[in-house]
């Protein structure tokens, strides 16, 4: 599609657009994001991820060169044990994230094993950002020069910070954080600079007293507030979004753009607020550090990749939505192969709806758009098939007989989300168990002589025109059984489910009957 047939309204493209209309003249546009390890990165977490990808894609289909980064905060302190990791690790609190051990793995650190998931992750859902190690840069003394300017400007970032604040900050306050080099605690408090490099401090924690060259000594980081506004400049930033708490009034977006015009003389990057992510069923958002959190691994198992992304791509950011893992995931996988098909059935005049969800459809691949539609299976149709075959996808391949094996990675794929969500997630009245003729018949308690017969006259009908005529055929010549026998249709179908799967309830009859195909069916009747 060209851009001029209004296809780009998407906002992503409208971010784009914004970017390279307010930072002209840029050889290469940093797009970023960045979190703490503190936990399993979420599927709350992942929607700045995401984001940020979008507004990448799209400004390289514009044909600018870009740099995605991916700031791993993991020189952030450890406040708090979370709630689903093991209580011994209160010994590490207030040390940096890298200094607590692995205790689920066989990382370096734990913050290793939080970002090792992630980056193994990305790649499945097409992202793949240039990682940046904050432990690294502070350790390697790469902000040295950041650090002295920051403490040369200490009164400005003060005034900065005290403009949104209602308690003032100490006199004597500097814009920096000590990692005591004995015990590895920022519990220490700065006492003095001596020279443009050089501070000294004291842990409260251990006694340790100490001067420090910061440019060798890895022990001194800036605080969030001022660290954030400094990598922009670092980095030459120019797109970040962030969540509606950093976009607060006040919040911590209002005073890294003021440090970063004031003190590192750097526009803010462009921004956008992006809201939360729920699961329905649940409240509150979804947060890490108290261990009520959705991993992205987790969402994986339900949805492909390109449902993960179609859910992010098609809501504005700003909007909060939930994810569902009930029946809402039929609804998903429905919505995405209807939008799938109309891509590439495109009308004759396509109107204004068709460009947009072409888009969509267009930034929900994980990788370049197919040359042709994939194939397609209704994901509740391929729930029953996977029940039928026993969870045994070739075995469902084969049924089908019309899967191009170029397609049949993407099928597996999606037929191994289907068996989790059946496994996990599905309705109990959703599942069933085909039953083997081996077994026996079931017991019928309370079965009247004419339901016996009805059923007696199925296995007639099935062996005689099930697969042989059109289900709308067979579905009228089934009816007629049940009224020549005088039963209502609720008790019929409840015995003929009881005789194929052991419960009263199961998928639509006729297709269901046709899947299984006569003999099966036939086998079944026979016992009665």
């Amino acid at each position: 599609m060209k851009q001029d047939e209004g296809r780009l309204n998407h906002w992503a493209d409208i971010t784009a657009s914004k970017i390279i209309r307010d930072r002209q003249g840029k050889e290469v546009y940093v797009c970023a994001s960045g979190i703490t390890p503190s936990g399993t990165v979420h599927i709350g977490n992942f929607r700045e991820i995401i984001s940020v990808e979008l507004v990448a894609r799209a400004l390289r289909e514009r044909g600018v060169k870009v740099r995605f980064i991916y700031f791993w905060d993991d020189y952030d302190v450890f406040r708090k044990v979370p709630e689903n990791m093991s209580q011994s690790l209160e010994v590490y609190l207030r040390r940096p994230i890298t200094s607590v051990p692995d205790m689920i793995g066989e990382r370096e650190s734990y913050a290793a094993h939080n970002e090792e998931e992630l980056e193994r992750i990305l790649p499945l859902l097409g992202i793949e950002p240039e990682y940046i190690y904050q432990t690294e840069r502070y350790k390697a003394g790469c902000y040295a020069e950041d650090i002295r300017l920051a403490l040369d400007k200490g009164d400005v970032i003060r005034q900065a910070l005290d403009a949104f604040r209602t308690e003032k900050l100490d006199s004597d306050w500097y814009p920096l954080k000590v990692f005591c080099g004995a015990c590895g605690r920022d519990t220490t408090r700065v006492l003095a600079r001596p020279a443009d490099y050089v501070i000294s401090y004291v842990c409260d924690a251990c006694g340790n007293n100490e001067t420090v060259d910061f440019r060798r000594f890895g022990g001194v980081k800036l605080p969030w507030r001022i660290d954030w506004p400094m990598r922009w400049r670092f980095e030459k930033v120019d797109f970040e979004p962030a969540g509606k708490d950093h976009h607060s009034e006040g919040g911590s977006f209002d005073t890294a753009k003021l440090i970063a015009r004031e003190v590192f003389k750097y526009a803010a990057p462009i921004t956008f607020q992006y809201d939360f992510v729920r699961i329905k069923g649940g409240s509150g958002k979804i947060s890490a550090s108290k261990g009520q959190m959705v991993p992205l691994s987790e969402v994986l198992r339900y949805y492909q990749p390109e449902l993960v992304r179609f859910m992010f791509v098609g809501t504005r950011p700003n909007s909060e939505f939930a994810i569902s893992f009930d029946l809402d995931v039929i609804k998903m996988y429905e919505d995405y192969d209807r939008i799938e098909r109309d891509y590439f059935n495109k009308p004759q005049n396509p109107k204004a709806k068709w460009y947009k969800n072409a888009r969509i459809y267009e930034l929900s691949q994980v990788a370049a758009v197919p040359a042709r539609q994939p194939y397609q299976i209704q994901f509740r149709h391929l729930t029953t098939l996977l029940q039928i075959y026993s969870g045994i996808t070739d075995a469902v391949i084969n049924f089908l007989g019309d899967v191009p094996a170029e397609d049949r990675d993407g099928f597996r794929v999606r037929a191994a989300c289907a068996q989790s969500w059946l496994n996990n997630c599905a309705p109990e009245d959703f599942r069933f168990n085909l039953r083997n003729p081996s077994d026996g018949p079931i017991d019928l308690p309370n079965v009247s002589p004419a339901l016996l017969g009805a059923l007696r006259s199925m296995k007639t009908l099935v062996e005689t025109k099930l697969g042989r005529v059109f289900e709308r055929d067979f579905n009228t010549a089934m009816y007629d059984v049940i009224h020549e026998y005088e039963l209502d249709s609720k008790d019929f179908f409840a015995v003929f489910y009881l005789v194929l799967i052991g419960k009263t309830k199961g998928p639509r009859m006729v297709n269901f009957l046709h899947i299984l195909g006569a003999r099966r069916v036939s086998e079944l009747l026979a016992l009665y």
